[in-house]
């Protein structure tokens, strides 16, 4: 009876659990609320007329502005009619029109500006569940559409053909997760299958013009932040302050752009495309963080300039950095690393400078890969405190060289590196903080392309004479022919040796 009666308390539990789980439900006044907390958490005003009729609540004109930070000017998005409708599921389905006009108005100097920009939207649903403070979106639309509509300019309305801008998703599919309470918490994922662009402009006044055009293709962004209430948008250092954070990351699996400009009597030309990039973005009121790259790209040029079209193609080309922006008497790790690989131009570039094709012409890589330990002094964010400074933001204390890599033209620089910095130590190394470590660097090839230069012209014996002798005094013979290696180390009484010979 006992096994019975736990199992009955335990089957009881969980259905009690589950029952309750399943008569969660959000309603549209919940839905509206959440909006317009968030909008006024970001400094917008909102306005609208609010009636229900049944389980339908309908905002009437509504209306959401915002002061344009250090700007004459406002941003409103206007809504002719916005719906929440209950379903009987507990979810709620918003209906939204299918063009919302976007104004932008303010001061170019002393003269004013109005442009107006049309969010339109076709095949489109959103469904919203959850509880209220704990709210699940899912949006999708087959096609959203981002349009130039006008340009007013003191009080006259630019032609159609002085400047247009178009840009087309398609396919588009969104879902955010958020939570609301002393502050919002949100989780976003996004995915399109395709990103297109078109602008243009030209001006009546001069013979300045170009045209602008691109497309991407399976594109998605993933992301989550935290917005303080009461956001102050304008004091990004406050914002920080406050609690605001955000992490996300874009990606895309292909895209192309093309450019033709005229300005000044010159014709510019430009095509791009890539395999493939990445956009990643994070920060907080400790650090901040970018993380950039593209695969497989192509880069064609062609101006009046020059009488021939330039082109270069790279294999990557990466950027990524962590800072530490908090204030803090502890050390910090930062880390700061670019890629350029496999980088190579084309036989008429070459041609100018080695028409013999003397050099090798192999593809050009330069990797910088670093690590360390920095304090932070100053508020990095603050541009008050930035102007007002008396000495260094920060102070460095370690640095790691994971990687260096410099190959072009059949040499490579290679090596690795660790170091320390005595801060306390401002004179023995002329200002900067007394460094202590050692550094393994290998060179290969570099006798070999000092002599095809000689061979060339571009240096002569006499200016080749002192780059080997230094490089005997700094480096020993490596394996393989013309290679060298080099230990460089740096005491900490400031004493430098190269292979244990000191040098200083």
């Amino acid at each position: 009876m006992r096994v019975h009666f736990k199992r009955g308390l335990v089957a009881a539990v969980l259905l009690s659990t589950t029952a309750q789980f399943a008569s969660a439900d959000v309603t549209g006044q919940d839905v509206w609320s959440d909006w317009k907390g968030y909008m006024a958490s970001v400094g917008y005003d909102v306005s609208g007329s609010e009636s229900q009729s049944g389980d339908t609540l309908t905002i009437s004109d509504l209306s959401m502005s915002i002061a344009m930070p250090e700007a004459e000017g406002t941003i409103a998005f206007t809504m002719n009619s916005l719906e929440f409708v209950g379903n009987s599921d507990g979810t709620v389905t918003v209906n939204m029109p299918s063009t919302m006009p976007v104004h932008v108005s303010g001061k170019d100097g002393s003269e004013e500006v109005d442009v107006t920009v049309n969010y339109t939207q076709s095949g489109h649903s959103m469904t919203v569940s959850g509880n209220p403070g704990d709210i699940n979106y899912e949006y999708s639309a087959s096609q959203v559409g981002i349009t130039l509509a006008s340009i007013i300019f003191e009080g006259t309305a630019l032609p159609p053909e002085v400047a247009r801008f178009a840009m087309t998703l398609t396919n588009v599919k969104t879902k955010s997760h958020v939570k609301t309470g002393d502050v919002r918490e949100y989780t976003q994922a996004v995915s399109m299958d395709s990103l297109t662009y078109d602008a243009a402009f030209d001006d009546p006044k001069a013979d300045d013009g170009g045209t602008f055009t691109g497309s991407m293709v399976d594109l998605t962004f993933s992301g989550e932040g935290v917005i303080p209430s009461n956001m102050n948008s304008g004091d990004f250092a406050a914002m920080l302050d406050a609690g605001f954070a955000f992490d996300g990351a874009f990606k895309y699996a292909s895209g192309n752009s093309n450019m033709n400009a005229v300005g000044d009597g010159e014709n510019f030309t430009m095509t791009t495309s890539s395999q493939g990039g990445r956009l990643g973005v994070a920060m907080n009121s400790q650090h901040l963080a970018y993380d950039l790259g593209q695969k497989g790209i192509s880069i064609n040029v062609t101006t009046n300039q020059l009488p021939f079209p330039v082109s270069t193609e790279m294999s990557e080309i990466g950027f990524n950095l962590d800072v530490p922006i908090g204030v803090s008497d502890e050390k910090q790790d930062f880390a700061l690393s670019v890629r350029l690989g496999d980088f190579v131009t084309s036989d008429m570039i070459w041609g100018m400078v080695d028409p013999g094709a003397i050099l090798p012409r192999d593809p050009a890589s330069v990797i910088v890969d670093l690590t360390g330990k920095v304090k932070v002094l100053a508020n990095l964010m603050n541009p008050e405190v930035i102007e007002n400074l008396n000495g260094p933001p920060g102070e460095i204390h370690a640095l790691t060289i994971k990687q260096l890599l410099v190959s072009a033209v059949g040499a490579k620089l290679s090596g690795t590196g660790d170091f320390t910095f005595n801060n306390a130590d401002l004179e023995t190394f002329g200002g900067m903080p007394a460094p202590a470590g050692v550094a393994d660097l290998q060179l290969n090839g570099a006798n070999t392309v000092m002599g095809k230069l000689i061979e060339m012209g571009l240096m002569a014996e006499a200016e080749a004479m002192p780059a080997r002798m230094m490089m005997g005094m700094l480096a020993v013979p490596g394996e393989g022919e013309d290679s060298l290696v080099s230990k460089i180390e740096i005491g900490e009484d400031g004493s430098i040796s190269a292979n244990g010979q000191r040098i200083k």
